[in-house]
C-alpha cells in the first residue's frame, strides 16, 4: 500500500502565496525519488487537470496556467513533494491532490496516469 498525504492548503487572498506538501509512504522504496509525481487539481463543476509533475531526474513540467506562478520541487530524502504556489489568483481556487505513476519515472502532463492519489488539501484565493 503506498500513502500519499497532503498539508498546506488554506485560505489566501489574490496575489499571495501557500506551499503545499505531499508525504509519501508505504511499500514502495523512495516513492518521491524514484517515480513521476504530480500535483494535480479540480475546481468545482470543473475536470481535474494536471498542474505540475516532476521526473525521478528533477526535471519538471508545468501547466501554461501556472507557468511562472508555480513551482513543484521535491526532498527526496524526507520522501517529500511540494508545490510552492505564487501571485495565486482567484481562478487557482481548488482541490489540488497529490499522485503519483509508478510505472513510469519518466512522464508530461500528458502521459502522467497516476495510480496513486492522495485525499487532497483545499486551496482557496479570494479576490
Amino acid at each position: 500500500q503506498v500513502q500519499l498525504v497532503e498539508s498546506g492548503g488554506g485560505s489566501v487572498q489574490a496575489g499571495g502565496s501557500l506551499r503545499l506538501s505531499c508525504a509519501g509512504s508505504g511499500y514502495l522504496y523512495r516513492i518521491v525519488q524514484r517515480n513521476c509525481m504530480g500535483w494535480f487539481r479540480q475546481a468545482p463543476g470543473k475536470e481535474r487537470e494536471g498542474v505540475a509533475a516532476i521526473r525521478d531526474d528533477g526535471s519538471t513540467v508545468y501547466a501554461d496556467s501556472v507557468k511562472g506562478r508555480f513551482t513543484i520541487s521535491k526532498d527526496n530524502a524526507k520522501n517529500t513533494l511540494f508545490l510552492q504556489m505564487t501571485s495565486l489568483k482567484p481562478e487557482d481556487t481548488a482541490m489540488y491532490y497529490c499522485a503519483t505513476d509508478t510505472r513510469r519515472s519518466r512522464c508530461t502532463l500528458s502521459t502522467i496516469s497516476p495510480n496513486y492519489w492522495g485525499q487532497g488539501t483545499q486551496v482557496a484565493v479570494s479576490s
